[in-house]
């Protein structure tokens, strides 16, 4: 490989780059909005939940059961509602998600320490945030109960309430959340946006700029030059992955001083890690251009499978401890999820190179393969 006609080819490229406006919007504009609007609209927080309650007994002791529910920041009043029917239709327009139907007698059988049911109806349309809802609304109603039964004992058997709140809980249990304390899910979306942003847009720099070369016929003037098929290839990829390094930066600093997630790791082996992760999706946009002839198919391909890794087979919803035998195997094959592990160590775990070897080892190989793959697979006489 000749340096001096790397060096030529990729100042070319440069010239090239600094004149289109299209890359420079895809390479520096792209994934600044990207890592903004989907880190705002990916959220793992249920809150805000609108809350319908039909209160039937309207006692001190049913308002004050509701009002532990709508003081927490997970749901908020939508309405008082004076039958099932006004509370049905609530639901089915949209403007509350839960209805709390509290029925009469509430206050007198709690009081005369008979057991008491309230039903909550959750709107099942979305299952997931379903779900969450349900949980908030047990755990909320545990500690109701535990409340208003403590008040009930304690007048009953003239004993403090927090000797009988011991009595009735005589085992706790103390949760801890480690590396997210507060359990903030900004924390835990903004340092794997990175690995989907960088799974994006350096795969389409490459391939476009291949690409593009294919549709103007400049790719003919290499065929006839004495320029080899490594030394084009490399010339391409320079570029691409310096650009994708200045990405990576500004996605660090938004992550990071926008978002608020703490950095606890090494700079330096962040940096390393990144520029291995960068040389391995630019090195996959060469094997996008190869099967393509033009700019519309290698965006639609080096999209599609950016999404699809990330969002299924990189862990960024699930740790892939979880995931089944074919779902891990799929996951492997591509160097999101190595990237993503070493993303969360570095920015919660405060973990690197001397913990996650094996990861980082496992991109630079990758990079190393797919780069030889693809220049296995490329012509530079190109069919017509």
């Amino acid at each position: 490989m000749n340096l001096r006609r790397v060096l030529t080819l990729t100042l070319k490229e440069w010239r090239e780059i600094l004149r289109d406006p299209v890359y420079l919007t895809l390479a520096f504009v792209i994934p600044v909005v990207l890592m903004v609007v989907v880190g705002h609209g990916i959220t793992q927080e249920v809150e805000n939940v609108g809350l319908v309650v039909l209160d039937e007994d309207r006692s001190p002791t049913s308002r004050g059961y509701v009002q532990s529910f709508v003081s927490t920041r997970h749901f908020r009043l939508a309405g008082q509602a004076q039958d099932l029917r006004e509370a049905d239709a609530l639901l089915a327009r949209g403007e509350a998600r839960v209805v709390l139907w509290v029925g009469p007698g509430f206050e007198r059988d709690l009081l005369a320490g008979r057991p008491v049911d309230v039903q909550a109806i959750i709107d099942g349309a979305f299952t997931v945030t379903a779900r969450t809802i349900r949980a908030y609304l047990e755990a909320i109603n545990a500690q109701a109960a535990t409340a208003i039964a403590t008040g009930v004992l304690a007048r009953r058997l003239a004993l403090p309430p927090a000797r009988v709140a011991g009595m009735l809980q005589p085992l706790r249990l103390s949760v801890r959340f480690l590396y997210n304390p507060a359990a903030r899910s900004n924390l835990t979306v903004a340092p794997p946006l990175m690995m989907l942003v960088l799974l994006l847009v350096p795969p389409l720099l490459t391939a476009v700029s291949v690409v593009r070369e294919k549709e103007t016929g400049a790719i003919y003037n290499m065929a006839s030059s004495t320029v080899t098929r490594l030394e084009f290839l490399v010339g391409k990829l320079v570029p691409a992955v310096v650009v994708s390094g200045v990405d990576a930066l500004l996605l660090w600093l938004i992550a990071h001083f926008y978002f608020g997630a703490p950095f606890h790791g090494s700079a330096w082996q962040f940096a390393l890690a990144t520029g291995l992760y960068v040389l391995a999706t630019s090195s996959l946009g060469l094997l996008v251009s190869i099967v393509t002839r033009t700019q519309q198919a290698a965006i639609m391909i080096a999209t599609m499978t950016a999404f699809v890794v990330a969002f299924q087979f990189a862990g960024m919803f699930a740790p892939l401890e979880s995931a089944t035998g074919v779902g891990r195997v799929v996951a492997r094959l591509f160097p999101a999820s190595y990237y993503d592990t070493i993303v969360m160590g570095a920015f919660l775990k405060g973990i690197g190179l001397p913990t996650l070897w094996r990861e980082y080892l496992a991109l630079a190989l990758y990079g190393l393969v797919v780069l030889g793959l693809a220049h296995a697979l490329f012509r530079k006489r190109t069919r017509t």
